[in-house]
């Protein structure tokens, strides 16, 4: 397993974490197929996501990996009439991260973050390590105090 910029930062500011690995599939990059590859609960377990709001830029989202991401209540979160998804193109120049690793933890740059609110029903979440293949299991709460995240509604209902 490598020692992720992620995990170092988690370390330095006296967090604690385990550390998960998993052999991730490069035809599916998805959420699910981590949860499933290490036995994790789906709704326990957060992708982010980078989107773009209207006026204030970009802000990170944290989603259940089963979640489909409201483009309206993100933008409602940050303060913003509308946002958009952030390109797999711009993601790796925007954030430092490539698709399938983008963590929360150790962006280039400190992005507004929200942590859908259901990660407060858990004891410890899955957030991705900052690299594929890789996950860090934490208590949410200790999460949002390190990111400067809020807690808000981000995942559609169908």
């Amino acid at each position: 397993m490598t020692t992720t910029n992620a995990m170092r930062l988690l370390t330095q500011a006296g967090i604690a974490y385990e550390p998960l690995a998993y052999a991730y599939d490069e035809s599916d990059l998805s959420g699910t197929h981590a949860a499933a590859a290490l036995g994790l609960d789906p709704d326990a377990t957060f992708k982010t996501l980078v989107l773009r709001g209207d006026k204030a830029g970009l802000f990170v989202c944290c989603i259940p990996v089963a979640e489909e991401v409201d483009p309206r209540k993100a933008a409602k979160a940050m303060g913003e009439k509308k946002a958009e998804l952030l390109h797999v193109k711009e993601l790796l120049s925007a954030t430092g991260y490539i698709r399938g690793g983008c963590s929360p933890v150790g962006m280039k740059k400190r992005l507004p973050t929200f942590i859908d609110e259901t990660a407060q029903l858990f004891e410890r979440i899955a957030v991705s390590a900052g690299v594929r293949g890789q996950m860090l299991l934490l208590g949410p709460d200790e999460l949002t105090t390190y990111v400067g995240a809020s807690y808000a509604d981000l995942t559609r209902v169908d």
